[in-house]
């Protein structure tokens, strides 16, 4: 009797064990915050820039995980297929949230898979060419591709990143043809340039800024109708003789739909916490990317529902295709 009364306590004292460690407080390990682009990009930038100060938010480590591929489809596909239990992050452009869906109705995942949290940046693209094309500002880049149709070719991070559509919307802005060539990452891109193997690209900041610092690449224009304070030498599109063009890029935290609401909240908290310390806004500044916090998560849901409409017309406007 004593034997059985034993085994009873100590399958209580199993359950009552069990229900402790399920009731764990959120994190109780390392976070793991996946992006879609290799090392040295502008999400690489970002993510790295606030891992440590986000981990120190929450209280454990953070790993940044690059699985670049695909125009960020890859990391979206494995944190939406994530257990949503607040483990597995994704930092997404539009890329990966609007414009791949909308080119590629196959992918294994919907936005509607990955819960917004909050944007955490925002920036221009910046429009760069080797040096050696001679080009040195946006008309004079019109004319050469007017002059040679198809001849000029631009790097991007992948099919549907915004630098491939920032070139999209150039071209047909200006009813001109130049040739795709999409990498594995900004980086990659941005090499491309320098190297000769394509002719420019519209990178972002953080990818650009340093190669034209150094005289490897030639900035010639941001992306934005008028000059922006982040790259305050360059001209905007208004000014550089092209009205009508205006593309603002963007980065936001997502996490797995199901992801329970105490969680998100915690995430969110802690994602403003490190995008707020001034160490992380000055690394960011310095390579041409403000901070941009959305008020909630309901708050940034409702920007991709507007921002959406923006990139998917973009797409059939411009009738950017899967290469």
């Amino acid at each position: 009797m004593r034997s059985t009364h034993l085994l009873v306590a100590m399958a209580l004292g199993a359950v009552g064990a069990g229900a402790f460690a399920q009731a764990a407080p959120y994190p109780s390990r390392p976070i793991r915050l996946v992006i879609g682009f290799a090392p040295a990009g502008a999400a690489d930038t970002v993510a790295r820039a606030m891992s440590d100060a986000f981990g120190k938010a929450l209280g454990q480590p953070v790993v940044v995980d690059n699985k670049p591929g695909n125009g960020s489809s890859i990391a979206a596909d494995i944190v939406a297929k994530s257990a949503p239990d607040g483990y597995t992050l994704l930092i997404a452009s539009p890329s990966s949230i609007s414009v791949n869906p909308a080119l590629n109705p196959k992918l294994s995942y919907t936005p509607a898979d990955l819960l917004p949290v909050t944007k955490i940046t925002t920036s221009p693209l910046v429009l760069a060419v080797n040096p050696a094309t001679g080009i040195r500002s946006v008309p004079e880049l019109i004319a050469a591709a007017k002059k040679d149709p198809g001849k000029l070719n631009y790097s991007s991070s992948g099919n549907g990143s915004a630098p491939h559509l920032g070139a999209a919307l150039f071209n047909l802005l200006t009813d001109t043809q130049m040739t795709h060539v999409p990498y594995r990452g900004g980086a990659p891109a941005i090499q491309a340039v320098m190297a000769g193997d394509t002719q420019l690209t519209f990178g972002t900041a953080p990818s650009v800024l340093p190669q034209a610092g150094g005289g490897r690449l030639r900035a010639i224009a941001v992306s934005t109708r008028e000059r922006s304070a982040l790259v305050p030498d360059l001209p905007g599109m208004r000014e550089a003789g092209l009205p009508e063009y205006h593309l603002e890029f963007w980065y936001g935290m997502f996490v797995p739909a199901g992801t329970p609401p105490a969680i998100v909240q915690k995430i969110y908290d802690a994602t403003v916490a490190a995008m707020q310390q001034p160490s992380v806004k000055t690394v960011l500044a310095h390579e041409g990317t403000e901070v941009a916090l959305s008020a909630s998560p309901a708050q940034f849901a409702a920007f991709l529902a507007e921002d959406g409409k923006f990139w998917v017309n973009l797409v059939k406007s411009a009738k950017v295709k899967i290469e």
